[in-house]
């Protein structure tokens, strides 16, 4: 299946770790934004909302990287642990999944990116709203060992994507305990977790040109 991405991209490696958690290969097709390539018409016609991450698997298109990765485990994992199907587990892990794609990573871009791609000031504001993202999400793990229940699931791997995108900006997560200890449990152990760690060294060179 074709993966049209940024080795980059938070949402795309978050993808990435959960094929090779349920034994997929994806066909990597990198996509120049930069470039314009995205708005091409022949990938247009895939995701006329032109954005990455996208999965073409044998003619059927999906974006946004959570539903991305729902559809890999319920399509070729080998049972439900990375999405559970009891809907009170199931329910939890996608509340982590809106959570992060809401919150933790959305308040991540609204204080970096602008600072990154628009050579803005930094925002004293944004900055306080993305730390209380960690603050909740050091909450949700107090007395747990993962995100979302007692196992690791698809909720795990996209927040590990997010948080090491705070790493890589040097956003200090020792103040955040039960954080700290999750992530540098997941970041050896996880899944792809190697993938993520080549698209990181891309993702800092961000903020070496800043």
């Amino acid at each position: 299946m074709d993966f049209y991405y940024l080795p980059g991209s938070a949402p795309c490696r978050s993808v990435q770790m959960t094929a090779e958690a349920v034994g997929v290969k994806l066909n990597l097709k990198l996509l120049n934004l930069m470039a314009g390539e995205h708005m091409k018409p022949e990938f247009l016609k895939i995701n006329p909302q032109h954005c990455i991450p996208t999965l073409v698997d044998n003619g059927f298109s999906l974006w946004e990287s959570r539903a991305i990765m729902g559809y890999l485990v319920e399509k070729y994992g080998k049972n439900d642990s990375l999405y559970p199907k009891d809907p009170k587990k199931r329910a939890v892990v996608n509340q982590r999944l809106y959570f992060d794609h809401g919150t933790l990573y959305q308040r991540f871009g609204d204080y970096f990116y602008p600072q990154l791609f628009a050579k803005q000031a930094p925002d004293a504001e944004k900055e306080k709203k993305m730390l209380e993202g960690l603050e909740f999400l050091d909450k949700f793990l107090e007395g747990a060992k993962y995100v979302a229940g007692d196992s690791l699931t698809i909720a795990d791997l996209s927040i590990l994507a997010t948080v090491s995108s705070y790493e890589a900006a040097k956003v200090d997560l020792s103040k955040y305990s039960n954080v700290s200890s999750w992530y540098e449990r997941l970041r050896k152990d996880a899944p792809g977790t190697e993938i993520n760690k080549a698209g990181l060294v891309e993702f800092k060179k961000y903020f070496e040109k800043a």
